[in-house]
């Protein structure tokens, strides 16, 4: 028995219909005894009837895909781009791709429309969709620079996870950002908090102290409060350790400062399209952060 399935609007009449409605047709019966017989359309009989020769297979239904192609769709230059960076790099997001074919060929599509060309030439799989159990809150993204609005980054490794490096590791950042920022959203690792009661207050609180920098807390055990931070390190991880090799420490701290350069030229979604660097360069024209305090 034949089985609707979702994407089909009606259930196609069978090769064993169209061949004795046509029959019984040219036997000389009204259109609408057949129609009525085989609960079929004037329409549909009659356009069998056209292409019927005496054989079953002449009523075989015809590929439907057109014969030219649209005056719009990817040309194949453009397809043979996509081909060429896929190739050269099999592992690349479809993000990265997007911005290689935009600021070195010229690229002018939506990514809807690249997305597409990729699922068309087999590059993209369907995922399994999972169930959400948490709708988060609308959130109000800021912005100003300083106060989380670029999504430009900054990386660093370290030998160590402590209060020290954490501190080291803020002072590199203010560098590297040429400003400090007025917020500090962390989670409540013991580099940057006490995880047990005491009267002392924590280096990284008297570091952020001195400097005029709220530190914020988000509440124990909830990563998506730093929602941002928890996707940064699951792409770092997905493009930068799982696919490279290390062999000393300086070797690591290299490779990660080229990744860090072209993670924050990379296209973003949340940002309109635009890559970190883009959004800082048109942030700067709208405000002046504050300048590092020496």
């Amino acid at each position: 028995m034949d089985i609707i399935t979702k994407t089909q609007r009606y259930l196609p009449h069978t090769l064993e219909t169209r061949y004795y409605a046509v029959k019984l047709y040219r036997g000389g019966h009204p259109v609408s005894f057949v129609c009525r017989r085989y609960k079929i359309s004037k329409a549909s009989l009659m356009r069998w009837n056209k292409r019927f020769d005496g054989t079953k297979e002449s009523l075989t239904d015809l590929s439907h895909r057109p014969h030219t192609r649209h005056p719009r769709s990817h040309t194949d230059e453009e397809i043979q781009h996509i081909r060429n960076y896929i190739r050269r790099n099999p592992k690349i997001t479809m993000l990265e791709l997007y911005g290689k074919l935009k600021l070195d060929k010229g690229y002018q599509r939506h990514p809807v429309s690249l997305f597409r060309v990729l699922r068309k030439l087999g590059y993209f799989k369907d995922k399994v969709k999972q169930k959400k159990t948490y709708i988060p809150r609308p959130y109000d993204t800021p912005d100003r620079l300083g106060v989380k609005a670029s999504r430009e980054r900054f990386i660093y490794p370290f030998l160590e996870q402590s209060s020290y490096s954490t501190i080291q590791f803020v002072e590199m950042a203010i560098k590297h950002f040429g400003y400090s920022p007025e917020i500090i959203q962390t989670d409540n690792g013991a580099e940057f908090t006490h995880t047990t009661k005491t009267d002392k207050t924590h280096p990284f609180d008297i570091y952020c102290a001195e400097r005029s920098i709220t530190h914020k807390l988000i509440r124990p055990r909830t990563p998506r409060h730093n929602g941002k931070v928890e996707r940064s390190h699951r792409n770092d991880n997905e493009r930068f350790y799982s696919r490279m090799s290390f062999y000393s420490y300086e070797d690591l701290k290299t490779q990660m400062s080229r990744y860090l350069r072209r993670s924050n030229n990379t296209p973003m979604q949340t940002l309109g399209w635009m890559t970190p660097m883009e959004r800082r360069k048109f942030l700067e024209g709208c405000y002046h952060p504050s300048k590092t305090k020496k």
